[in-house]
């Protein structure tokens, strides 16, 4: 489950490159507001004749209903199974735009730009597709990689600062799950001075090892979901009591929940801990979890997709640098993770 992975600084160059190879009959560019605005400039100069798509940013719109405007306007523009879609986005667009062009006519090509530092290093890369379900997040989807995926660290000056912080909240996940040296290093690093030109490739080499080793999920890769048990929980019931957070947002915060319960079940020190808390509340804020949401948190959690026979399966640390799967996790031992996270 790989694609071609193409780094650059010209994006409209190489997709250029990539349609005129595939000879399409077809053309289309999927895109929400902001991209529209901010990056659909930089590539639109490069493209033949073609038809964009716009959607509504945002993880409220990735949705079935989304992808029904999608498949229309698809459908109303008689692309054939020899068409492409080009995501140009960040997460949503690739996750939704990967899913509609995959159940489009039993599956067409799509090429996906991602646009954020967070689809950059972690949704372009592994093939998981999907759109959120009564309030569930990627409850529907499917696994297929995308025949490439362009890399142009351009777009991510177009990001305000808050959303760049989100994206790092999956690098130092990669660091901490599989990379311990690395970890060691970027802790001597401030974030206003990271080099995106060595750490994007690097967090996405990261994460390509361990999808390659198993694409489908059934062992090893669910490492890639350390802190998002708990992380998605918050994520999804913030956002369904419209309070919404960005994604690296709940993930900071379920990354310190989650190396509490990796201390808790004997696996880190608490020292460690106290480290990798320490390292994540020097790049993002806390966020607000009142007493009265606990109950709604928990809810989700029982909807997890790593969960088995009705208990909740977590990723846990290991190790700095090495994390465990198929953990069980109580409600109760969340409650008192996230309770201890409010304290801090």
């Amino acid at each position: 489950m790989t694609s071609d992975i193409i780094y650059t600084s010209e994006a409209g160059v190489k997709v250029s490159e990539i349609l005129n190879q595939g000879g399409y009959n077809k053309i289309a560019v999927l895109v929400d507001e902001n991209t529209r605005k901010d990056c659909y400039p930089l590539i639109t100069n490069h493209l033949s004749e073609h038809i964009v798509i716009e959607i509504k940013s945002g993880e409220i719109n990735k949705t079935l209903d989304t992808c029904g405007f999608i498949w229309q306007e698809l459908t109303h523009y008689a692309f054939d199974r020899k068409s492409v879609l080009i995501n140009l986005g960040g997460g949503v667009i690739g996750d939704m735009g990967g899913f509609c062009a995959s159940t489009y006519k039993r599956g067409i090509d799509f090429i996906n730009i991602p646009t954020t530092l967070l689809s950059q290093v972690d949704a372009s890369v592994g093939g998981k597709l999907g759109i959120d379900f009564n309030g569930y997040k990627n409850h529907i989807g499917l696994f297929r990689d995308p025949n490439a995926v362009i890399i142009d660290q351009t777009f991510l000056k177009t990001l305000p600062s808050n959303e760049l912080r989100s994206g790092f909240a999956e690098v130092i996940k990669h660091h901490l799950i599989a990379d311990h040296s690395g970890w060691v290093k970027l802790n001597e690093m401030t974030f206003p001075k990271l080099n995106w030109s060595e750490v994007v490739p690097h967090s996405v080499k990261i994460k390509s090892d361990i999808v390659n080793n198993d694409p489908y999920e059934g062992g090893l890769r669910k490492v890639l979901n350390f802190g998002h048990t708990i992380g998605h929980a918050i994520e999804s019931y913030l956002l369904n009591e419209d309070r919404a957070i960005l994604h690296g947002e709940a993930i900071a915060a379920g990354m310190i929940c989650e190396g509490y319960l990796s201390v808790k079940k004997g696996f880190i020190s608490n020292e460690e801990c106290k480290a990798l808390e320490a390292y994540i509340l020097s790049v993002f804020d806390k966020t607000e979890i009142k007493p009265n949401d606990l109950d709604g948190i928990l809810s989700y959690l029982i909807q997890d997709k790593k969960n088995q026979k009705n208990k909740i399966m977590a990723s846990l640390l290991k190790n700095i640098g090495e994390a465990n799967w198929d953990i069980e996790i109580t409600s109760e031992e969340v409650s008192e993770a996230i309770n201890y996270y409010n304290s801090l």
